[in-house]
């Protein structure tokens, strides 16, 4: 059964906690890593290109010569698509990007994930992620002592004055434990954990 290590707030040990093993090693085909960040940033696209078409310009309503006799040849609009200026043939319109993921593959895809960052020694779990006060430097002090230089910390929303004092510092990410997703996991180096958050993830992901 795997073992993490649990610290306190300046990085020295306090014990062992035992970890599912059907969490943290646990093996898939690495294509489900893939498809499930793919998923993730498909998800996070705006679509929100846009063109218009030879019905929305402005202008083009006269006939600009007459169809015979002139010796060019014939037109009906200026702003058809083949004029400058005209409309756009097939050009983007707003559109969601968003599918569906299967939830029995996202699961087991985060589950990989954590694998990966178990087996790597890049997991920590902290006893107790407190910041007396909302203050970036308190959060900074906290990740010198932690070591940590880029790092996702899964905490709760709940616990305001970590993510305050942890939002504008370069390099982190502060998320509740129930939106921890696959991109975020393997985006950062190191992977940080209240005990209270991972205990909540392990038993959700049993």
């Amino acid at each position: 059964m795997p073992k993490v290590k649990v610290l306190d707030q300046t990085g020295k040990q306090l014990k062992e906690l035992n970890a599912p093993s059907d969490v943290l090693s646990y093996s898939a085909d690495p294509h489900l890593l893939y498809e499930a960040i793919l998923n993730h940033r498909a998800n996070q696209r705006k679509g929100s290109a846009s063109t218009k078409t030879r019905n929305e310009v402005r202008g083009g309503g006269r006939k600009p010569w007459r169809q015979k006799g002139t010796g060019r040849a014939r037109a009906g609009s200026i702003r058809s698509p083949i004029w400058r200026k005209g409309g756009i043939t097939f050009g983007p319109h707003p559109r969601s990007y968003s599918y569906k993921f299967p939830k029995k593959s996202r699961k087991n895809a985060l589950k990989f994930a954590l694998s990966q960052k178990y087996k790597a020694k890049q997991i920590k779990i902290i006893k107790d992620l407190k910041i007396d006060k909302p203050k970036t430097k308190k959060g900074a002090d906290l990740l010198e002592k932690l070591k940590l230089d880029s790092a996702l910390i899964v905490d709760s929303y709940e616990n305001k004055n970590l993510i305050l004092s942890l939002r504008n510092v370069p390099g982190v990410k502060v998320v509740d434990y129930n939106q921890i997703n696959v991109y975020d996991v393997l985006k950062y180096n190191s992977l940080v954990f209240s005990q209270k958050s991972f205990d909540s993830l392990m038993e959700k992901l049993k």
